[in-house]
């Protein structure tokens, strides 16, 4: 295929409109009143940093691109060469099936067989819910071998509040756990500490032109509807990046170097952190048969509440 993310579909709700793409089922475009609050990319052009795509089943890097599988070592394909990891999944790049679309919304499915470096087969699908003012994501992962696995979701989409530049947008971070990025470490991120005390503690509210980060949080607060809730914000305008109980992690990337931006910040849900499929951090384990299912979305918000 030609198009290296596949047809373009889109969904209108009111005001609001979103691109998905084929290939990787990604989020290519999110604008609500005119107003776009993702980055985006041209139609014909391969996602830029990873923006939009899912990440499933794994986010963020394993080690050396290898784990062990029920006794057995696992050797990935390596898709991170500078530091030989395997980087955020295996369905990115991968044509999905398209099972519905309707005006506001769109179901994909795609289908993980069991091959090198990834024993079990899985069946994953996404969902993308258009609303007035924002947009909801539904990941599924059915176990459909014949073992128990553990695997991890992931999400990668880049905010901004219409033309704003990314470099004056408040971050809110109500996490009390970090792991820092550390070049030194494979994978670069090093062992999770407390933000109590330090540069990391964004419960308060940071600009970010004073961030430089590629950085895992954990320790998400819960608000009263029971989500974990991270706000970009600038003046009256407010973003609000929800995601469920699953959803434990979440990655914060400040590139500079962002194709036709610049700046730029992705805010990653993740349900597990870098390497989970060694050390077993918040691996979701499905039984044979087992689905499991877990949501996120953005909404363009009132307040930080």
């Amino acid at each position: 295929m030609a198009n290296p993310t596949g047809e373009h579909f889109e969904l209108l709700r009111g005001n609001a409109r979103a691109v998905i793409t084929e290939i990787g089922a990604g989020l290519r475009s999110l604008t609500i009143g005119g107003v776009p609050y993702v980055e985006t990319f041209a139609e014909d052009e391969t996602p830029p940093k990873g923006a939009g795509q899912v990440l499933v089943p794994w986010p963020n890097r394993t080690k050396d691109a290898r784990w062990t599988f029920d006794g057995e070592e696992q050797e990935l394909e390596v898709t991170e060469p500078a530091r030989g990891n395997a980087i955020h999944g295996l369905v990115r790049h991968q044509e999905w099936e398209l099972v519905e679309h309707a005006e506001s919304s769109i179901t994909f499915g795609c289908d993980i067989g069991a091959a090198k470096g990834w024993p079990v087969p899985l069946r994953t699908g996404v969902v993308y819910e258009l609303a007035p003012r924002g947009l909801t994501v539904t990941h599924t992962v059915s176990n459909e071998g014949d073992k128990p696995v553990g695997f991890g979701v992931g999400t990668h989409p880049y905010l901004r509040i219409g033309d704003v530049p990314t470099d004056e947008l408040t971050l809110t971070l109500p996490a009390t756990r970090v792991r820092p990025f550390d070049d030194s470490e494979n994978p670069p991120f090093a062992e999770e500490r407390d933000v109590e005390g330090t540069e990391y503690d964004l419960r308060g509210g940071r600009i970010v032109g004073g961030l430089d980060l590629d950085t895992a949080f954990t320790g998400l607060e819960r608000g009263e509807d029971g989500l974990h809730h991270v706000w970009l914000s600038h003046h009256d305008g407010v973003l609000d990046i929800w995601s469920g109980p699953d959803f434990g992690w979440a990655q914060v990337f400040t590139p500079s170097d962002f194709p036709g931006r610049g700046r730029a910040i992705a805010i990653e849900p993740m349900t597990c952190p870098a390497d989970a499929l060694n050390s077993g951090t918040d691996l979701i384990t499905l039984e044979p048969g087992e689905t499991w299912r877990g949501s996120w979305g953005i909404q363009v918000a009132d307040s930080l509440a």
